[in-house]
């Protein structure tokens, strides 16, 4: 520590660092979503519901309990529901009974959303590609991966 440094100081610009880093982070989170979306391959799906059917497709049986897949979209509960119908009425999902909660309701992705799925997921690949893997190096985008994977906790 310096001559007149106080113990607060490293506090103070761990602080400082660390809200630099979040304004950093967010900002280029909110420029490449809203890049991603204006570029969205398609009109036939949204890009929520393919977030959706992105996230049901990951799964092993492609199916998420209702309260799962909230956890893992951008949205908020009711509109992840509104949402959720629209897929239902289009024949994208399939809305289940959960066999160990009479309460709980599991969404399946259909063989018909599975396969729009995949077809979007080709051209929005490529846009993410543009958009993100162009501007980093293999390097750094596995240490951006890993960076936001310890962010979220290990997830």
């Amino acid at each position: 520590m310096s001559i007149g440094a106080t113990a607060a100081e490293p506090t103070k610009r761990a602080r400082t660092t660390a809200v630099t880093a979040w304004e950093s982070l967010f900002r280029a989170q909110v420029a490449v979503t809203r890049t991603l979306a204006a570029e969205f391959p398609t009109r036939d799906i949204s890009f929520n519901e393919y977030d959706v059917l992105f996230n049901l497709s990951r799964q092993p049986d492609r199916s998420l309990r209702l309260r799962d897949l909230n956890k893992e979209v951008l949205l908020t509960q009711p509109s992840v529901s509104r949402l959720i119908d629209r897929l239902v009425a289009r024949g994208l999902v399939a809305k289940c009974p959960e066999p160990s909660d009479a309460r709980g309701t599991v969404i399946r992705l259909t063989d018909t959303g599975f396969e729009m799925f995949r077809r979007v997921a080709v051209d929005h690949m490529r846009s993410i590609t543009e958009r993100v893997g162009e501007r980093l190096d293999p390097h750094e985008l596995e240490t951006l991966a890993e960076l936001c994977d310890k962010l979220r906790g290990g997830e």
